[in-house]
């Protein structure tokens, strides 16, 4: 039987490293000669246009250096990701960075890879703030061709 591919979407956020170490500590056996899945990290890196948007005169100029501070931020989240995968001993982790809006990012991925399954976190966010700031996981669970897995970071009691 061929290896299940499994893609996890992983941001800057606690969020989304709470749903890598999640899936790792239930889904990967350390030194399991046969894991269930072929792991896939990827973040999806926002176009320095999106970030910096039209604020008129100079902003050419300010692109530069907002691309150069995306991809150091990409960097350092895959390699956050792949600190953690190495932890928990699970080794052989493919890790992409692509540019583009993380709900199609994802998406597109799980087509590309053939993916049985995708991982990603869980704001929390209520109805208002999804509905302003869009939601990648209802977009995912909505869009994507497998199945996909929400994981939630329980909110902590005060």
């Amino acid at each position: 039987m061929a290896t299940q591919v499994m893609v996890i979407g992983i941001d800057d956020g606690e969020h989304s490293f709470y749903a890598l170490e999640w899936t790792l500590d239930r889904f990967f056996v350390p030194f399991a000669s046969n894991p269930p899945f072929r792991l896939i990290l990827l973040h999806s890196k926002p176009s320095p246009s999106s970030v910096v948007g039209l604020v008129g005169p100079g902003a050419a100029d300010v692109m530069p250096y907002v691309e150069i501070d995306l991809k150091k931020i990409a960097a350092r989240v895959i390699d956050k990701a792949k600190e953690l995968c190495s932890s928990k001993l699970v080794g052989d982790v493919i890790a992409e960075v692509i540019e583009g809006d993380a709900r199609i990012v994802l998406c597109e991925a799980v087509e590309r890879h053939h993916a049985t399954i995708l991982v990603v976190g869980s704001h929390g966010y209520g109805a208002i703030k999804r509905a302003v700031l869009g939601s990648v996981s209802d977009y995912c669970a909505h869009h994507a061709h497998c199945s996909v897995m929400i994981v939630k970071k329980p909110k902590t009691k005060h």
